[in-house]
């Protein structure tokens, strides 16, 4: 791919998203903080234009993934899955095709991933949070995974993501259990790299990035090739197409629609266990 030295202090913003390249480091935050961040299509969108520009700009050595407000990624909107009940599927495949696509680029970018966990991190934000090579923690950091809750399974590389941290086992465990996790827990278990105190987080981050951003690039972008999916015979991009295949599969059963209904209306699901 041709590449495109863009100004250093490149950015834009969207009602979703922020992006900004600046001496070498690409910041994607998200931004829809109301929200909990959730993942919706512009939101998606503005991610993947982000991943664009950073593979288009040669002088970007670091990437840092993090989110505004109290929460890095809280998963999918869930407000947006009820406004397209009747034609569900379809509308988490039109989700899932354009942030898988992202998601693999920024993997096979070879240039080192930060991500910044200020605050809970959820369904599709643990594939967001995972994908990075170092994650750092907040504190104040939880982790659920949530997609059983509402009857989904795993989608955004999270399954592949979270197991080739903490193994197969535990991450099936996770899943089926949506226990909630606090940050010395995911630290415990190898899920994130360091936790710090909340107003000590960005000091860090940035020192990291800072070391990244002035290391051998060229050196550690091999190490990134030589080492990601050293481990797994399923590669990232047959792993994404096959939570794709089950994701949408799931979100045509009545399983979903009751856990949706049940996650607005505050109760338990009941679900039919067919």
């Amino acid at each position: 791919m041709d590449t495109v030295d863009l100004n250093s202090n490149h950015h834009f913003d969207s009602k979703a998203l922020h992006f900004n390249i600046d001496a070498g480091i690409a910041t994607i935050t998200l931004s829809r903080a109301d929200h909990g961040n959730a993942l919706n299509l512009e939101m998606i969108t503005s991610f993947s234009d982000a991943v664009n520009e950073i593979l288009n700009t040669a002088s970007v050595r670091a990437i840092l993934l993090t989110g505004a407000g109290k929460n890095f990624c809280v998963g999918g909107d869930i407000r947006a899955f009820i406004e397209e009940r009747e034609n569900l599927p379809a509308y988490v495949d039109s989700l899932i095709v354009p942030l898988n696509e992202a998601l693999l680029k920024l993997a096979n970018s070879g240039i080192p991933i930060v991500s910044t966990l200020n605050g809970a991190v959820g369904g599709a934000g643990i594939g967001l949070a995972l994908v990075a090579d170092f994650v750092l923690a907040a504190e104040s950091m939880k982790l659920r995974c949530g997609y059983t809750a509402i009857g989904l399974s795993p989608d955004a590389g999270s399954s592949w993501l979270l197991a080739n941290r903490i193994g197969a086992c535990k991450a099936k465990q996770l899943f089926m259990s949506n226990a909630t996790l606090d940050a010395q827990r995911c630290l415990g278990l190898g899920i994130v790299d360091e936790v710090y105190p909340d107003a000590d987080l960005m000091t860090q981050t940035h020192a990291l990035l800072k070391m990244l951003q002035s290391g051998p690039s060229k050196a550690i972008s091999r190490v990134k090739r030589l080492l990601d999916h050293t481990f797994s015979q399923r590669t990232l991009e047959n792993h994404l197409a096959q939570e794709r295949h089950f994701i949408v599969e799931s979100a045509s059963e009545e399983d979903v629609q009751e856990g949706i209904l049940a996650f607005t209306q505050k109760r338990k699901a009941t679900f039919a266990n067919s």
